[in-house]
């Protein structure tokens, strides 16, 4: 057994409101730059709908993730490395999305409305490409079905509602509509780092991130055809694959990525899973599709256990670690309470961003109408709730709709439990024993998903490296060129306090003896990857 920790996320879609406030803040932070127009990070789909790119989930086109061959061996859907070689397909790609399934960004002539004279009509700002600098008809964009807009065009074409009954596909536009934002999976079984022939892209061994480095990457772009999720993209002006970094330096700081920080509805949760690595291949081989679900469960292990506890101490797992597993919010939700589901896990990429689906339409319908007193009449509801349980179904656990089911029906006893507690009305608590929930259980549930603390939802440790340069001390004092004979890895930092003070030679208080005996390229060279800092 061999023991990692991985940085993990949960999102509540009960409590999505829409706003898009993650996608723009993340926008803003990550992707505000030429080449990078078209780049969503994080996006918010209104679900039922194709999404951006265009079927993203549809991997009969796109073959991304992976699948079980005739042996039954684990290999990528696109083919594997050797096939692409022997074919000549690695100098080209033909399952990638075009820019038409994403859309080709676009601003506007502001000059038409700033510069314009009097007239007798109201001067209008065009669209113009940000890619040709044409004027352009805007047909598409990354969030074109907001609100359900154009889903009688669109809807139908969603493969999660391709395998359901065609009474339900004939009247979907009228009954449900549901939110889904979207991110790198960081997944623990990454096809996209397997795809990539070059090496550029790579999962962190420390907290499971999922990064490209932009030296090594050559533009293959076959990154972008593994994923399944459609989460890796091209930058037309650097000719570099670039990807969500899950905020990287503010996690390694303890800090939550921009999009959980920004979350107007507070539906996102940050914490730590521990699981065994070698058994990573033998979960994604799980013959079952239905069956994976469950597989990837059994991979984390229990962070309170004496026996994993000591593993992990001698597999490196430092102490706040293991605290930070221990109070994790997203165990408490996916394994603990067993809510929250991954998304698509028959992609086999064994994704750590997981979903706790919606239960509000079903529970506003019962709102008042006797629910405290009967829960039992819930029940049967919710195979008949607007947002079929097997549209549910096929997005989180492969098309089990039973292991949704019983999701769903925790979280309405708790709903009703809960509201009977707060109005002082009698409830036989040994419903809860029906859903496997005991009332101590069913409290802490409900404080985690509806009353959280910051500190509660967020439960992330500092980064676990052992070298680092006294930043605070060092910022603005030098510059690369500066720096001599000192690297960023070294063990002792010339930021440190003993060197701030004059030295003999007249460096400056703050910078250290001056000795550029190496050049700033040669230290960046050294200890930087495109940005990205390695051990």
């Amino acid at each position: 057994m061999k023991i990692k920790a991985q940085v993990a996320m949960v999102m509540n879609l009960d409590k999505c409101i829409g706003c898009h406030t993650c996608s723009v803040t993340c926008k803003s932070t990550w992707t505000n730059r030429e080449g990078a127009e078209y780049m969503w990070f994080n996006n918010v789909e209104t679900k039922p709908g194709i999404g951006y790119p265009k079927r993203w989930e549809d991997q009969k086109h796109y073959k991304g993730g992976w699948h079980l061959n005739k042996k039954g061996k684990l290999e990528l859907k696109s083919g594997s490395k050797l096939s692409k070689i022997a074919l000549g397909k690695i100098f080209y790609n033909p399952d990638m999305p075009e820019m038409k399934d994403y859309y080709e960004p676009w601003t506007y002539d502001y000059e038409k409305l700033t510069m314009a004279g009097e007239s007798e009509h109201t001067p209008v700002a065009r669209a113009k490409s940000a890619v040709t600098g044409e004027y352009m008809d805007l047909e598409w964009g990354p969030n074109w079905e907001d609100q359900l807009a154009g889903a009688h065009i669109t809807g139908p074409n969603d493969p999660n509602i391709e395998k359901i009954e065609e009474e339900i596909k004939f009247n979907f536009e009228k009954a449900f509509m549901m939110y889904l934002p979207r991110l790198c999976e960081h997944c623990l079984n990454p096809s996209c780092v397997a795809s990539c022939p070059s090496g550029a892209m790579y999962k962190r061994d420390e907290d499971g991130i999922v990064l490209v480095d932009q030296e090594a990457c050559r533009g293959w772009r076959y990154c972008m055809t593994g994923c399944p999720y459609k989460k890796v993209y091209f930058n037309w002006k650097t000719n570099k694959a670039e990807k969500c970094t899950f905020c990287f330096p503010r996690v390694e700081s303890g800090l939550p990525t921009v999009c959980s920080e920004t979350c107007t509805g507070r539906i996102r949760y940050l914490g730590v899973l521990l699981y065994d690595a070698d058994r990573v291949l033998e979960a994604a081989s799980t013959p079952n599709e239905q069956d994976l679900y469950q597989a990837q469960c059994d991979l984390f292990l229990d962070p309170h256990d004496p026996e994993v506890i000591e593993q992990a101490r001698k597999d490196g797992i430092t102490e706040e670690w293991l605290e930070a597993a221990q109070n994790s919010p997203v165990y408490k939700l996916a394994i603990e309470y067993k809510l929250a589901f991954p998304l698509h896990p028959e992609y086999r990429t064994l994704p750590m961003v997981w979903y706790v689906p919606p239960l509000s339409p079903i529970m506003n319908y019962f709102e008042g109408k006797d629910s405290i007193k009967n829960p039992d009449a819930i029940f049967p509801a919710i195979e008949e709730m607007r947002i079929p349980i097997q549209y549910l179904a096929n997005m989180l656990t492969a098309g089990d709709t039973e292991t949704v089911k019983e999701a769903l029906q925790r979280m309405a006893m708790m709903r009703s439990y809960m509201r009977a507690l707060s109005s002082g009305q009698d409830f036989d608590e040994s419903r809860l024993d029906r859903v496997g929930l005991t009332a101590n259980q069913t409290k802490q549930m409900y404080r985690l998903l509806a009353i959280a603390k910051y500190e509660d939802r967020f439960v992330i440790p500092t980064s676990t490296r052992t070298k680092h340069m006294n930043a605070y001390r060092a910022q603005g004092s030098t510059g690369y060129e500066e720096m001599g004979d000192y690297s960023m890895g070294m063990t002792e930092s010339p930021y440190s306090y003993a060197a701030t003070v004059p030295m003999e030679d007249g460096s400056c208080d703050g910078c250290g003896p001056v000795a550029p005996k190496k050049t700033g390229k040669q230290i960046y060279e050294e200890n930087f990857y495109g940005g990205i800092w390695r051990d």
